[in-house]
């Protein structure tokens, strides 16, 4: 049976991933990128805050939907899914 990663080791993971995110070969698609962002703001900020941006600026209210939909999920659940994500970014 597995033993469930340490909180050190994954903060760690965490880290390097977001170095790398920065260093893909080829620049993500939005829905990725928004995944990313989404995944990171979780794991560092927890449950999104304010008011969702209107009016015109577009990208703003992408990222705090793509934030909002990730309510409830924990720290170590978004680093996790923050690894996955550029771990696959950096195999494609």
């Amino acid at each position: 049976m597995a033993t469930a990663p340490k909180k050190d080791d994954l903060r760690s993971r965490f880290e390097a991933a977001a170095v790398a995110a920065k260093k893909t070969k080829k620049r993500p698609d939005n829905p990725t990128l928004l995944k990313l962002y989404a995944y990171y703001k979780q794991a560092t900020e927890g449950d999104v805050k304010g008011d969702r941006p209107g009016g015109l600026d577009f990208v703003g209210g992408a990222k705090h939907d793509a934030w909002s939909k990730l309510k409830g999920m924990s720290a170590d659940d978004a680093m996790t899914n923050y690894v996955r994500q550029v771990e696959k970014l950096n195999r494609e």
